[in-house]
């Protein structure tokens, strides 16, 4: 159920989660949609994991370490959205826990690779079937198989546009940050030299 910020289950909006809201700017919107849709995919998450598990986002971590061996914090950082300072925080806990480890990364001296410890990879194996189970049962709450596939379709494309859209006003930002190099103010009273050629 989802949960109020007082951490108690707010049965209405358990209730709710099914039907319309009965207002129509919440109703037609995609965000607010997504929004619910994520409450209710992290309840039926925290229902098939149980108490003291991973999280959603700690799984998500464990899953890229394991599929990129030696992906630095910024690689982990592109390939589950999770915003830097966030997964520097949980990839530091995560190392305390013993799940991953962390070394100066073989490509780049300044960034650090992160790998799955034995224990890791233990608690990713318990876990998959786990996150298989709650997808499959996230995904039965839609009719038809066809629309299944297509409801994940259009989630990809959502993220994949978000990541690109991200990527450019990252770079234009980091464009438009780099100063233009000025020529150099001259001194008062001091002629400009001439260019011998």
């Amino acid at each position: 159920m989802a949960k109020t910020k007082s951490g108690a289950k707010s049965g209405v909006a358990a209730a709710q989660l099914g039907k319309k809201s009965g207002i129509a700017a919440l109703d037609q919107s995609p965000s607010h949609l997504l929004h619910r849709a994520l409450q209710r995919a992290l309840d039926i998450y925290a229902e098939a994991f149980g108490e003291g598990a991973i999280t959603q986002r700690q799984f998500a971590v464990l899953a890229a370490a394991d599929e990129h061996a030696g992906a630095t914090q910024a690689d982990l950082v592109r390939i589950t959205g999770i915003d830097r300072s966030t997964l520097a925080d949980m990839a530091r806990r995560m190392i305390g826990k013993g799940l991953l480890e962390r070394q100066r990364s073989n490509v780049d001296a300044r960034a650090n690779a992160v790998r799955l410890t034995d224990e890791g990879r233990a608690v990713l194996a318990d876990a998959r079937p786990k996150m298989a189970a709650a997808d499959a049962r996230l995904l039965k709450l839609i009719s038809g198989g066809g629309r299944r596939q297509t409801f994940v379709s259009l989630l990809r494309d959502l993220t994949q546009a978000g990541a690109k859209a991200q990527a450019k006003a990252v770079k234009t930002k980091v464009a438009k940050a780099k100063p233009e190099k000025a020529a150099k103010p001259q001194k008062a009273g001091k002629k400009p030299k001439k260019k011998v050629a």
